[in-house]
């Protein structure tokens, strides 16, 4: 009996699942066999084509709400969901942008050792598998790529984004960074304008072809030195802080991310998405992290005796001699100002007294981003002065930081945005795991705001 061909989902304007497809099928391979039961399958067939196209329009306007309340949250100057391409062409991942914007940020593929070591091999768009689902209906694999020479990412030419909304920059302006991820392994880059420079002087840059200086401006990570928490990095000189090698600007929230396999079963990984997040606040002065809109109060005790933190300790500690008249036991003359690490300490939160002698009192104070024990000394007259202090604790979240965006100077000079790596002197493997989506506010969104955008 000949096949019929009535049974053809190209005349439904639905983007129909892999079940809807079978049942399709189903209905085909019974037709071709059953001429008698062709009227009723017929009827059958167009009821269950109603039922199920309605249930996939329901998801395409559910996924078309969440986007717009990503796109409509006030500030948002572009957002990658992976599903939006480009029509011809290469089909690159394009953004969501406000009405009247024509760039939608083209995202390019790229391996940068190989741009800038000149090993390993180009990095095209085979290279981020796709999940077929996620929070916007589409997400891309990092993968823990095991070839050194070979470390892929997505970004946006710092040619196309100079000067455009997604360059933010400058003084008076504050950030904010969402990325809706799931995290396999790794604590590095999500997603920002970071160049780290390839001009450190270590032995992964030896044989590096291409040197520059760091162009950081900001960025979200995955951790760094809290692995799995939201790590917001600002900088505001594209370069180091505290005479320390690396930019040291940086927040970790409270909450931390698990580590899920990439290769979890279905109903895990749909499960386990996470709302990472970063604000820079340009009017509090603070950076913070946020997972899933929580932020939380991080605290690092003894910083003094932390490998990278200690340079914030030496920092706070110059800055703090500095205030005294005189040259001081320990000062550094040539510290730069610029790099003072001074938070206001005007009125403490809290006072604890920790020893008390009745000559000799020791107390722990709290301010608002340093905790410091304070040694006083009763003198004969009945008061106590203080002999001397030292800095036991600095708030990692939210971090005090009372300085603007780096600025390039020109094209020539900034970053690119990068989406699941950064440019660096390194040839670690970073953050792998799966992004479904990526957005950029120009301004420091609310917890409210945030918990809205983690719903999603």
């Amino acid at each position: 009996m000949p096949h019929c061909t009535g049974y053809n989902l190209a005349l439904y304007p639905v983007q129909f699942d892999q079940f809807t497809r079978k049942t399709v099928n189903f209905f085909n391979e019974i037709d071709q066999g059953c001429a008698w039961l062709r009227p009723i399958m017929r009827i059958i067939f167009l009821l269950c084509i109603a039922l199920l196209s309605g249930s996939a329009l329901f998801g395409s306007e559910s996924i078309e709400a969440k986007i717009k309340t990503v796109t409509e949250t006030p500030g948002c100057v572009a957002f990658w969901d992976f599903s939006k391409r480009e029509s011809d062409g290469e089909k690159r991942f394009l953004a969501h942008v406000p009405e009247g914007q024509a760039d939608e940020y083209p995202l390019d593929a790229a391996n940068y050792v190989k741009d800038y070591w000149g090993e390993g091999r180009e990095a095209t768009y085979e290279d981020f598998p796709l999940l077929g689902r996620g929070p916007f209906g589409e997400a891309i694999q990092i993968r823990k790529e095991t070839d050194p020479n070979f470390r892929p990412f997505l970004y946006v030419p710092r040619s196309r984004l100079h000067d455009s909304p997604l360059d933010i920059k400058g003084e008076g302006k504050s950030v904010t960074v969402v990325v809706w991820a799931i995290r396999e392994s790794g604590n590095h880059a999500l997603a920002g304008i970071w160049h780290e420079g390839t001009d450190l002087k270590q032995s992964s840059t030896n044989t590096i072809k291409k040197v520059e200086r760091g162009q950081r401006q900001y960025a979200l990570f995955a951790g760094l030195n809290k692995s799995g928490s939201a790590c917001g990095h600002i900088s505001e000189n594209g370069a180091s802080s505290f005479l320390n090698k690396y930019a040291l600007h940086k927040c970790n929230s409270v909450p931390v991310s698990p580590a899920v396999p990439a290769d979890s079963p279905p109903e895990v990984i749909d499960k386990s998405w996470l709302c990472f997040a970063t604000t820079f606040d340009n009017e509090k002065n603070e950076i913070t992290g946020w997972i899933d809109g929580e932020s939380g109060d991080r605290w690092l005790d003894n910083p003094k005796s932390d490998g990278l933190i200690s340079y914030a300790y030496n920092a706070w500690l110059q800055g703090t001699l500095n205030q005294t008249p005189g040259l001081q036991p320990g000062e550094d003359v040539d510290f730069p100002e610029a790099q003072y690490y001074n938070p206001p300490e005007e009125k403490p939160v809290s006072v604890k007294v920790i020893r008390d002698t009745g000559k000799v009192r020791t107390e722990l104070h709290e301010f608002g981003y340093t905790r410091q024990i304070i040694t006083k000394v009763r003198h004969t007259d009945g008061t106590w002065k203080v002999a001397k202090s030292d800095l036991a604790g600095l708030k990692l979240n939210p971090w005090w930081y009372p300085h603007g965006i780096y600025s390039p100077a020109d094209s020539t000079s900034g970053g690119p945005f990068t989406i699941g790596r950064v440019i660096h002197s390194s040839k670690s493997v970073g953050f792998t795991g799966w992004i479904g989506g990526v957005a950029v506010y120009d301004r420091a969104l609310s917890q409210e705001e945030l918990k809205a955008l983690s719903e999603l």
